[in-house]
């Protein structure tokens, strides 16, 4: 496939005409309609599941850039259809050499934000080790250029994320000339978004592969663009960065269903504590909608962020005896009794491949500054380390591990995969993912009613964030009873009561026999099922 000629619609149609043999019933539920057109494209035209995953992973960082690309991170959770559950553990590293002061300003914004992006290098494991053979990388790739050159229209989220953080993206030449309007007025929904230049990126990494990023023609650009501009990512850093480790993912029990997750840096330990405290509460309160729900999670959600804020998993590599004893059953019990800008994905086929997909460049458009010839945003993963030393693995050093909220999901019962779910949102991933996990398996099995329905996150700090027009007398009274203090959200992406900050879910779950799909309507997302009708 050519894809320096091919338009997209011609892209997508060679996907579909050029496959040995259609497949019909895989469903796709992404962040954007052009992501979830690919990944089903890809489906239809014989791929699986995970080939699928690497198209829309690279789709949405076209067509969503405000929440991951290139430059950023990607974990995936992928079940085969034998039932062997693994992970990509995609994690992002700081650089190798940092500078002997650093300050908080420095790992917010700008070039030595950064650290060293994953996401090539899980896309291409992924695709030789989980792929089906059937399209090669290129192939995969380049539907992705094509999108970029010919343009995405854009949704109200997205637009709105633009309008918000334009002024932020105005502050650097590179962003400013690739990303906001080049007749200088804000995008607005029904506009078409085009990048060009990403577009010659992704087609450099169609013919070169995902090396090139690492150790080819881009790591050198990348490596002369941090130079120049006081970033900390080098050369050797890029050349020397590992392939991710494919590890198990933790696993735990709730009401008889399993629940398999992400390990660390990630979330997936707060919320499988999360969920084993809900365990331990009354389970009438959460089979309905209301106060007595609202309440019981946000009890667990104070609890659960605040074990990760003050008693943390004390090591990213060797963590299995800690996490076992946060999770268990015994510590759940104790907790209960003492009261004490990402995007995600999911995809399944019809062969029983089962994929969630969490990525992100950290912060709404990441650093907040682009590369000037590849046309990507920098992560700004460097912002989650402490400058203070406090004896947990959060602390800043070199080679490390960069602490996410990642929460890739899958749930299953006697060995059969029910429930695939992830969302982006930081420490609100956590929350998300746990209350329509819980909506799902305690109220009612209609996920999208699940992903739709209002959501609430509470913290350590006893700040409770409640979703929707109404607060019930019942609900302030139970608030002040709990002694927690209602706040706001303060991001400017919401235009309705359905407010991004509690999340953006991607969810797909079997009911009646078959799988359906949900996309949060906060976001721009989309659901299709292989072989339907756009």
């Amino acid at each position: 496939m050519n894809g320096k000629s091919l338009p997209l619609v011609l892209s997508l149609l060679f996907l579909i005409s050029a496959a040995p043999a259609s497949k019909a019933g895989g469903v796709v539920s992404s962040a954007t309609p052009e992501a979830t057109a690919m990944g089903a494209a890809v489906l239809e035209q014989g791929g699986n599941a995970v080939d699928a995953a690497i198209a829309i992973s690279l789709a949405l960082g076209v067509s969503e850039p405000a929440g991951s690309g290139l430059a950023g991170q990607t974990v995936m959770l992928v079940r085969s259809p034998s039932g062997v559950t693994e992970v990509i553990h995609g994690t992002t590293w700081s650089p190798e050499k940092l500078p002997a002061q650093v300050t908080a300003a420095q790992l917010r914004r700008g070039h030595s934000a950064a650290s060293v992006p994953s996401t090539p290098k899980v896309l291409d494991l992924a695709h030789r080790r989980y792929g089906s053979g059937v399209l090669s990388w290129a192939e995969l790739v380049e539907p992705a250029a094509d999108l970029a050159e010919e343009g995405v229209i854009l949704g109200p989220f997205r637009a709105r994320a633009f309008q918000f953080y334009g002024a932020a993206l105005a502050e650097q030449d590179a962003a400013r000339r690739l990303f906001l309007h080049p007749e200088g007025r804000p995008w607005v929904v029904g506009d078409r978004f085009r990048q060009p230049v990403l577009a010659k990126t992704l087609r450099h990494l169609a013919s070169a592969g995902a090396e090139d990023f690492y150790r080819g023609t881009l790591a050198q650009a990348i490596a002369e663009d941090m130079a120049a501009n006081g970033g900390w990512i080098t050369a050797e850093d890029l050349a020397t960065f590992p392939e991710p480790a494919i590890v198990e993912p933790l696993r735990a029990t709730y009401r008889g269903y399993e629940i398999a997750t992400l390990p660390p840096p990630f979330g997936g330990w707060v919320l499988l504590q999360l969920m084993k405290v809900l365990e331990q509460m009354p389970l009438e309160p959460r089979q309905q909608l209301g106060a007595p729900r609202q309440l019981q999670l946000l009890e667990a959600m104070r609890i659960a962020h605040g074990t990760r804020a003050r008693d943390p998993v004390p090591s990213f590599t060797d963590y299995d005896d800690d996490v076992t004893r946060k999770i268990s059953e015994a510590e759940a019990a104790r907790l209960w009794a003492e009261k004490g800008e990402t995007t995600h994905f999911s995809v399944v086929d019809d062969e029983g491949w089962v994929v969630a997909v969490t990525q992100s460049i950290d912060s709404y458009f990441g650093a907040k500054v682009a590369h000037p010839t590849l046309g990507f945003l920098y992560n700004n993963y460097m912002q989650g380390f402490r400058l203070e030393d406090d004896g947990s693995p959060y602390v800043l050093k070199p080679r490390e591990m960069v602490l996410s909220s990642m929460t890739g999901t899958i749930v299953s019962k006697d060995g059969q995969p029910l429930l695939v779910l992830g969302s982006p949102g930081s420490e609100r991933i956590i929350s998300a993912v746990a209350q329509v996990t819980s909506y799902w398996l305690d109220l009612s099995p209609e996920i999208k009613a699940a992903v739709s329905a209002y959501r609430v996150h509470g913290t350590p700090r006893n700040a409770a964030f409640i979703e929707g027009p109404a607060l019930s007398r019942e609900l302030l009274s139970g608030l002040v009873r709990a002694g927690f203090s209602l706040e706001r959200p303060r991001y400017g992406v919401s235009d309705s009561y359905l407010d991004p900050y509690f999340g953006g879910v991607h969810a797909i779950a079997r009911e009646g026999g078959r799988w359906v799909g949900a996309a949060d309507p906060r976001r721009d997302g989309a659901v299709r099922t292989a072989g339907s009708t756009p």
